[in-house]
């Protein structure tokens, strides 16, 4: 599902909660309106008409506040500072309509606890609700109600209400959870992405700047007594700084398809011209491009790790497939005691990007001869 279609979904599902909830809350709002029709004075219906508007309106904000989770802190504390307003001044403007005749404020205190779940813990809103109950009874017996029907509505309507409510809130939460979860995923996947990116253009460019470096630091010596070998060396650094632009550029484009075997020559290329007999075996058919892509990898810090922590003469890259598994094998003489430099990497970071694959890494140095084997499953 697209980030676009999620969104949509999340918007219908919070239209859908809004009208739940004001369906819910707006029942137990109606019946206040039947005491307004029965009040026969004009100013006690004027009042409270007005009581009753500014609490509808209040618990609209409060509603809507409950629904959207990105709405600054100060628009939702207003809106509960307004709730409170006009739930106090909803006593002496609604309580006294049709006194003795209709429970027009115990309909109203019904309302008010059902929107606690809204606004409050289960167990402060059981303290709220409690604490309407009681006005709900002292309004009854200033207007002459029975106390009995008032608990009843208030009490039992209110917490049938309040149940609905927290219900309706707590599957709103868990879907805003949900799309919270999913965009998190993809944040991570697009970090991931950007860290594989990274490593992929350090080992490019680690392999490539260490050719040039042993290159000009070759043309350097070689100009005093060989200026026509050093010129061609340093031909050759340029050509390199021109590959590793443009090998660059293209990982910038995006990935491409990687060829082992066009790799592995290449990396013999450099090997010869820096005066190490270098065979390579390519491997027998196509590989898929993941694995290509690993193995490439490896490939790279292995030619790097020769010129710069060995005094090779030759080195052999054999790379063979067999039985659902290839495996890839560096091995050259000159290796020196100090191995590979700590900071490029390394072998644990091998071992780090095969790993998810299922494939290692392993070294070994035996009589001054380094190799390094990687394997690495080929899917099925």
């Amino acid at each position: 599902m697209t980030v676009e279609a999620a969104d949509r979904r999340l918007r219908g599902a919070r239209r859908l909660t809004l009208v739940s909830l004001a369906t819910n809350l707006g029942a137990t709002l109606l019946l206040p309106g039947v005491g307004l029709a029965r009040e026969p004075d004009p100013v006690r219906l004027l009042l409270g008409a007005v009581g009753l508007l500014a609490f509808v309106a209040a618990q609209a904000a409060v509603v809507h506040a409950a629904v959207t989770p990105w709405l600054a802190d100060e628009r939702r504390r207003r809106g509960y500072a307004a709730l409170t307003v006009a739930a106090v001044l909803s006593v002496p403007l609604v309580g006294p309509v049709a006194a003795g005749a209709w429970p027009t404020w115990a309909w109203l205190g019904a309302s008010l606890i059902g929107i606690f779940p809204l606004l409050f813990r289960p167990p402060a809103a059981l303290v709220g609700a409690v604490a309407v109950l009681a006005v709900a009874v002292a309004v009854a017996r200033w207007t002459g109600l029975p106390a009995r029907d008032t608990v009843l509505i208030t009490g039992g309507v209110g917490l049938g209400v309040a149940a609905i409510s927290w219900a309706q809130v707590w599957f709103w939460d868990l879907l805003v959870e949900a799309r919270q979860g999913q965009a998190a995923r993809a944040r991570l996947a697009a970090a991931e992405e950007r860290l594989r990116f990274a490593r992929d253009v350090h080992d490019l460019l680690g392999h490539d700047l260490t050719v040039i470096a042993l290159k000009a630091e070759l043309a350097a010596r070689l100009a005093p007594v060989d200026a026509a070998r050093a010129g061609r060396e340093a031909a050759e650094v340029q050509r390199l700084a021109g590959s590793a632009l443009q090998r660059v550029r293209e990982a910038v484009h995006g990935y491409r398809s990687v060829d082992l075997a066009e790799q592995a020559a290449a990396v013999g290329e450099v090997l010869r011209s820096s005066g190490v007999r270098c065979t390579v075996v390519p491997p027998t058919g196509e590989l898929p491009a993941t694995v290509a892509a690993d193995l490439a990898a490896v490939l790279r810090e292995a030619g790097t790790n020769v010129l710069r922590h060995s005094r090779a003469d030759w080195c052999r890259i054999e790379i063979t497939r067999e039985d659902g598994l290839v495996t890839m094998t560096v091995r050259n003489d000159g290796a020196l005691d100090g191995g590979p430099d700590p900071y490029s990497g390394g072998l644990r970071g091998l071992a780090d990007r095969l790993a998810p694959a299922g494939g290692s890494v392993r070294a070994h140095a035996e009589d001054g001869v380094f190799s390094l084997v990687a394997t690495l499953p080929v899917p099925s």
